[in-house]
């Protein structure tokens, strides 16, 4: 596969890259990335934190590889081991779902940068306290919830439409991605 070293930092990035992933270089520009901790402004590590208000009751998503979903999305990339789920604690009322980036300080609550299916921003989860809502936040491969019986949903989130997830639902993302919110468990 063909790579372009980047000027700044020398690291490899895809030849149709518009900025370097480790550092934040612009190539369509040739500009350098933005410093870290900008002058009088906020250091990225505080900036990177949630700002929603804090969740007054324990909720947690599992995070879990579906090989059905998958096979739907007909992904070139490996499907990695089912296993058992993931479980993210939830601690606010407002929630990313996507991937990691430092050169974009984008840190997700629900980090799924191992499925490359995934969008940086991916999607939203709300609350109310009692009720959460799913929003896609202009996806590449788009935000579907289904139930947890019958067929995989097809029909994905309107982007920037919520949509209400009922206690059974599942979120799909990405290319194998699962997602279900619940109450957390005794000892969660």
């Amino acid at each position: 596969m063909d790579t372009t070293s980047c000027p700044n930092c020398s690291a490899a990035n895809p030849p149709n890259a518009l900025f370097c992933e480790a550092c934040g270089y612009d190539f369509t520009t040739g500009s350098m990335p933005r410093p870290l901790t900008p002058p009088g402004g906020v250091p990225a590590s505080s900036a990177a934190e949630n700002p929603s208000p804090p969740l007054t009751e324990r909720w947690v998503a599992e995070v879990w590889i579906d090989p059905d979903w998958y096979a739907d999305q007909e992904s070139t990339d490996p499907l990695p081991s089912p296993g058992l789920p993931r479980v993210v604690p939830l601690k606010n009322t407002s929630i990313l779902i996507g991937r990691a980036s430092r050169s974009r300080n984008i840190t997700p609550d629900i980090d799924l940068s191992s499925d490359n299916g995934i969008s940086r921003r991916h999607a939203q989860l709300t609350t109310d306290g009692t009720r959460w809502w799913v929003e896609d936040l202009g996806s590449s491969n788009g935000t579907y919830v289904g139930d947890a019986v019958g067929a995989l949903p097809s029909t994905p989130v309107p982007q920037g439409q919520k949509q209400e997830v009922s206690a059974d639902d599942r979120i799909y993302v990405g290319a194998w991605t699962r997602i279900v919110v619940r109450k957390a468990a005794e000892g969660e």
